[in-house]
Parts: C-alpha cells; structure tokens; sequence
C-alpha cells in the first residue's frame, strides 16, 4: 500500500441496514469507491404487484468514474440478485467473487444478455486484490452457502473487516471453517473498523452446525412410507449435498424440480461444489415407474411463493407431479418473517392432501447461516476493533449488536447504528455522521424497473383495502352543460345488484347533482377544480354513510 498520511474514509450504505437483504455497502477513500456486494429484497406484504426490490443507487451515478470494482461475499440473492438490475448504471465495474459466486452470477447475466460484457474475476481467500487505494484480501467464511467469504480491506486510513453473512461452524460439511486464525492476525495488526452481520443477535449461544440437519435427514427419510418432497432454497449448497447423501443412503433416487433449483444443482456439479453420481438421479418419466419409497423430490417453494413448485403441488396444480396420501414433505428452510401466512397456508394445503409434513417448528430440518451471539463475542474479541458498526440486520439487531460491543468494552463513543443514505466519516475524530444522500427502494414489476413508485404503492394498497369508485360525466365545451352522467361504477367497494348498494351509489350520484347545480360554468369549465370537489363530495358521502374510503376516479369527458 502507499505510504501516504492517513485521511479520513466514509462508509456508503445503500442497503442493508435496518432490513433483511438488499445488502450494498460502499467504502469511499480519497475520492474512490470500493462497492461490497449488490443485492436485492424480496418484496413484503404491502408492495402489491411487485416482483424485485432493488437499492437506488443514483447517487453514484456522477461518479461511476471514482468506482474501482465490486466485490462480492457470497452468492445470496440478496447480496448478487441486483446486478444485472444495476451493473450499467454503476458504470461497468469489474466484478470479484469466490468461484461458485461467480457461477451463479454468471447464469443470471445470460437472462439479461450481459454474461459477455461483465469482467468477473475470481479471488481466493488469503488472496490480495489491489484496488488502490484500497487492498483487499478475502477470508474464509462459513455461511449457508458454499465459498463464501468476508474481507479485510487496507486503507491509509487503517484496516477494516467486513464479515459479510457467517457463522462460526466447527463442523461444516465441505470441511471450510470460518478463518478465525486469519481473524486473529488482522487483530493483532490492528483493526480500525469492525462491519459484523447482526442477523442472530437475539439468538443465545452458538448456531448449530448444518451437519446437524444432515443427521435428522438421515433419521426421517428411511421412516417414510411412500415418496419424499424435500424444499429448500436452491443457493444451499451444502443442504442440498445433505439430502442426496440422506436419499442414497435410503435408497432412492433424485428428483431436481424448479427453474432455480435445477439451475443451481448443475452449476454447483460443474464447478464440484456438488458430488452427486449420475445414476441417483432420475426423470420425471422414469419417476412414473419406480416405487414411491425409491423416489425423493427436490424442490423450491419452502417460503410458500404463490407460483413455487412445492405450492402448485400443494394446490393439485403441478402438471407433473400430483401429491398423493402418505407422502411426506420436508420443508427445509427458516420461516421468513412476513411469509408466515404464506408458509402456514403451504403447510394446510399439504395436510389436506394427506402428506405428512415436517417443518421448522416441529424437527430440527434447518439450522440458520448467521452467528448467535457467543459467536459474535468471540469475533469481537478477536478482532479488537477500535471503532464498531453493525450491518446486516433489521433496526432492533442493529441496535443489539452496538450494545453487545458496549457490554464487551467498546467505549459507547466508539459505535453507532447506521441507516441506509447516511454517509460515516472514520478518522481521526472518531466516528462522524455526514450529510445523508439519495438511497432508497427501487421496484421491479415485470419488465418495469423503477417506473413504479411510493404513490403507486400507495393506490395499490389504498385499492386493495376499499375498491375504487369510477364517477363518469360528459359536459358541453362551450355551454358548461352536463351532456351525459354522472354515473358510477365501482370495483371491490359495494356488492354490484344489492338493494342497499344501489341506494347508497343513488344518493352518491344525487350529491354530485345538486354539486354541479350549486357551482357555476367557470368552475364547471374547470376540470382539475371540478375532480377535487367531486372526490370530496362523494368521500363526504361514503364516509358518512358507510365509513369506507375507496380510491375515487373522476373521469370528466369535454365534448
């Protein structure tokens, strides 16, 4: 690195902070941008037809310039998912990832006709990268995906360690622990920032090992009477390894099923990151004739995702594969907060089928990815930063996080929680908030990136809730007279041909009457006047006599 005095170096979070996914951090150092990561949200509840949440980076879009690369710690759709969304607008960087990162980023770029323009280069942990004035050298991290890696990144400023997503696995299945002996040696150089992954900070103790759920694959399996559904997301790697050696070991044979998860299971085969033989897997028409107790199914869908295999298979809606009594289903995942309907929902329909299902709440068949909070500790300890800020986590395990920090001595000073568009000056005077900057969500709907926003959102959710009312009236261009309506029609807010419907859409279209006749042929001449009094008439009306409030569409015709 250059012998140059130390500056100060600002943080620059996109995403990630005070929410699961969408984690994107950026690094700034005497005019240059090191990029950690870009990935996207699944959307929640209220986010109406929306596909993808994507981090709004416009703020780096006049200085894709000072941008030296992005560099990837796993290949967690919420750390990858957003770069074929974004890799333009950030001005083409090169790309550094672990070898199985690359392959599934790889396979997403072809979807968008971007696989042979995007530079990726493959790092190796213990590795350096120079990305003046930045040096970054990737360390192992045990995570739920194969090759993952955190990083401890050099400035003139001071070295800091960035986890990424990881546990602390003695005992993981490809033999790849978390490199505490690197951990350690960076903490004896001496750290100046310490960015550590909060998702588990509420959980006690130490997370168990995925070998754990391998031996409870390994009980369950061979007790089941007929056919085998295991769900699981298609990015573990080592769950999926889990599985096939559970079902070879009861004698069966493998189903893959799912775009992703077929995808996924051939890129790990290629690269070896999967040692599965040949001949245990099968075809969905070899599957019609063998036994049920010889065939176990892989599949996507453990989150209940409306158009997912595992749920078409629920609803009898899968061409191939139709459930059948006495089948069993493994969901193999965690309950993602805000799925929890949709998974109960999955889990009913599986019942009514007559499957048996196990699933998180009733066996031990996933274990998390994240450090509990002894594992935490023992981070902190070995690292020994100077300064602290917790990432990877919603609001409240942020929050926690800083007070573990404090609890192991960090003075109080030393650490804050910060939130996505708020830039952090590291330096000399400790830690410094700066002037926010332009972040935030941006919705994927189809092929639309971006053109939907909060207030699209908003009348969608305001529709869902109270239906629209659509007022329709004609009037003359010269004489201001109403040549036709009003008239009304509504969706999703009245029952259409009921007695007391028509009565209360009767008095509605009455009090736009008497509206017109009190205002006079300026005021009518004047449409956006005109929709405003309308709205707040018929608004008056409905809350009136009913208390609804559904979305009113004024559509005034000039004839």
């Amino acid at each position: 690195m250059p012998d140059n005095p130390p500056e100060t170096l600002q943080l620059l979070p996109f995403g990630g902070l005070g929410e699961i996914g969408m984690n994107m951090m950026g690094i700034e150092y005497a005019g240059k941008i090191l990029l950690i990561d870009c990935g996207l949200m699944f959307p929640e509840a209220y986010m109406f037809g929306i596909d993808l949440v994507l981090p709004d980076v416009s703020a780096l879009e006049s200085r894709t310039e000072d941008i030296v690369g992005l560099v990837l710690t796993h290949g967690h759709e919420d750390h990858i998912g957003a770069i074929p969304f974004l890799w333009q607008q950030l001005g083409e960087p090169v790309i550094y990832g672990t070898c199985l990162t690359l392959g599934l980023l790889r396979n997403k770029l072809k979807e968008f006709e971007l696989d042979h323009r995007v530079e990726l280069v493959q790092i190796q942990p213990r590795e350096k990268i120079d990305l003046s004035p930045f040096e970054v050298e990737p360390y192992r991290a045990a995570h739920s995906i194969v090759d993952g890696v955190g990083l401890a990144i050099r400035t003139p400023a001071g070295l800091i360690i960035h986890t990424g997503d990881f546990k602390i696995d003695q005992t993981p299945v490809d033999g790849e622990n978390t490199d505490l002996t690197r951990l350690a040696e960076h903490g004896e150089e001496g750290v100046l920032l310490l960015l550590a992954d909060s998702t588990n900070i509420e959980n006690e103790g130490y997370t168990l090992s995925e070998k754990t759920v391998g031996k409870v694959l390994e009980e369950i399996i061979p007790q089941c009477r007929q056919r085998v559904i295991v769900a699981t997301f298609s990015s573990n790697i080592h769950r999926i390894q889990q599985i096939a050696d559970a079902a070879k070991l009861a004698g069966r044979k493998i189903l893959i099923n799912g775009r992703s998860m077929v995808s996924n299971v051939d890129i790990a085969r290629q690269l070896g990151y999967l040692r599965i033989a040949e001949e245990q897997f099968t075809t969905l028409r070899a599957m019609r004739d063998l036994p049920p107790k010889q065939v176990l199914i892989i599949t996507t869908g453990s989150q209940g995702e409306p158009l997912s295999a595992l749920m078409r298979i629920a609803l009898g809606d899968h061409k191939q594969i139709e459930l059948e009594s006495g089948d069993t289903v493994i969901l193999s995942s965690k309950f993602i907060p805000g799925n929890e309907k949709a998974i109960s929902d999955l889990i009913n329909n599986l019942y009514r089928r007559g499957a048996e299902v196990f699933y998180e709440k009733t066996s031990e068949i996933h274990v998390s990815g994240h450090a509990s909070r002894e594992e935490l500790k023992l981070i902190h300890n070995l690292v020994k930063a100077k300064y602290f800020v917790p990432v990877h986590g919603e609001y409240r395990h942020l929050v926690k996080h800083k007070q573990l920090a404090i609890e192991m001595g960090l003075p109080e000073d030393n650490t804050l929680v910060l939130e996505n568009g708020h830039k952090l000056s590291v330096g000399t005077e400790g830690l410094k908030l700066g002037e926010p900057f332009e972040t935030g969500r941006v919705f994927v709907d189809g092929k639309g990136v971006g053109d939907v926003g909060k207030m699209e959102i908003r009348d969608r959710r305001h529709l869902a809730n109270h239906g629209v009312v659509i007022l329709m009236l004609a009037i003359n261009q010269s004489t201001g007279k109403i040549v036709q309506g009003p008239e009304i029609f509504t969706k999703g807010f009245v029952p259409e041909d009921n007695e007391s419907s028509d009565a209360l859409l009767a008095d509605a279209k009455q009090a736009v009457c008497d509206l017109l006749t009190e205002h006079s042929q300026e005021m009518l001449s004047d449409w956006e006047e005109l929709r405003v009094e309308v709205r707040k008439v018929l608004r008056r009306c409905f809350n009136k006599q009913i208390a609804r409030r559904p979305l009113i569409l004024p559509l005034i015709l000039e004839l």
